[in-house]
């Protein structure tokens, strides 16, 4: 029986494992080097009331016409087990492209993946797992991390950003030719700050919308009323506040402090909503790799009758039938990509 690794306990490393699982491959292990499970699909908690969320990544997913045929199981399972539920609170300056549909989950945005991750039932997650090297052994793979010993698997998929793969060590390097590592380094991602505001239950957050895109302000482009974009609205919940930087913002405060960075949000959200209430708690994230903002040649590469992927925004469902693939020897899939937050 295989040995596969997910390497990424994010929405594509956690539908992965959940496919594969239902593929029968083999037994199914997922590392992430972060302390839980989420990625860019990330839900916080207040550091002094847990039912106080907000979601820091990810603020709802967008069905689109065009690619509804082949994902609508996807979305049609998580709707049945209350995981997703229709956007239907007021959003104040969102673009809706004309027959798509819009989703939130009432669990925090998390809640999809941990949902995938459930469904791998067998799979061994394992957290705090910085994957460093990956070299062959004996017609096997051999995958590093910075804490514990190697581990040898037969199937690598790889869902972490791409710059992260490039930094990977061993024969990842020599595998990786020259003008795929060109294609690699042309995708680009866009970088910002997120930062939630958590209440103690009883606040009052007065504002007429429960989500709204800001065109006029130099750091800040989004704000929402986390727990009002998700119909949570009770006496026993504290609100939470979710703020997205401008993409500008990001990339000119990439290095700066964390405190001065939300300091300098603070102020501007004081600015456009001079009456939001004092928070209990405040945190900062920085997403380095917020989205994905160009992507020319998305690929996957097999190599010597194994199977090693490099996924660029790739959806679960294609990296199984590339794996499925594999049967027919040693080959690369080209112009295999996806966007949306489902595949």
């Amino acid at each position: 029986m295989a040995r596969v690794l997910v390497v990424g306990a994010g929405l594509t490393g956690g539908a992965c494992a959940a496919l594969l699982r239902g593929a029968a491959l083999g037994r199914i292990a997922v590392w992430d080097k972060a302390r839980g499970a989420g990625g860019r699909m990330s839900t916080s908690r207040s550091a002094r009331d847990a039912a106080c969320t907000a979601d820091l990544g990810a603020q709802y997913i967008t069905l689109e016409t065009e690619r509804a045929a082949p994902r609508r199981s996807f979305y049609e399972e998580l709707l049945s087990h209350g995981i997703l539920k229709p956007l239907t609170a007021p959003i104040e300056g969102m673009v809706v492209k004309e027959g798509s549909y819009n989703y939130m989950a009432p669990q925090g945005i998390f809640s999809v993946v941990k949902y995938y991750l459930k469904q791998s039932a067998d799979a061994d997650v394992f957290y705090e797992q910085h994957v460093t090297r990956i070299s062959l052994r004996d017609g096997k793979w051999e995958v590093s991390r910075k804490m514990g010993p190697p581990e040898q698997f037969d199937i690598v998929i790889l869902t972490m950003p791409v710059p992260q793969i490039l930094q990977l060590q061993g024969d990842i390097v020599n595998i990786i030719n020259e003008s795929q590592k060109q294609q690699l380094e042309s995708v680009s991602y866009s970088s910002r700050y997120a930062l939630g505001l958590f209440y103690e239950a009883g606040t009052q957050i007065d504002v007429p919308w429960a989500a709204q895109y800001i065109t006029d302000n130099p750091c800040i482009r989004f704000i929402s009323i986390d727990n009002k974009k998700r119909n949570i609205e009770s006496p026993e919940i504290g609100p939470s506040v979710v703020v997205h930087t401008t993409v500008t913002f990001g990339s000119e405060h990439l290095d700066s402090d964390p405190a001065e960075v939300q300091q300098l949000i603070l102020s501007h959200l004081e600015r456009i909503v001079p009456s939001l209430p004092k928070p209990d708690s405040i945190k900062c994230q920085k997403w380095i790799y917020s989205q994905l903002s160009l992507l020319k040649h998305p690929f996957l590469v097999v190599t010597s009758g194994l199977f090693f992927c490099v996924i660029c925004y790739l959806s679960a469902s294609n990296c199984l039938r590339a794996q499925e693939l594999q049967v027919v020897g040693r080959r690369r899939i080209g112009s295999i990509s996806n966007r949306q937050a489902l595949g």
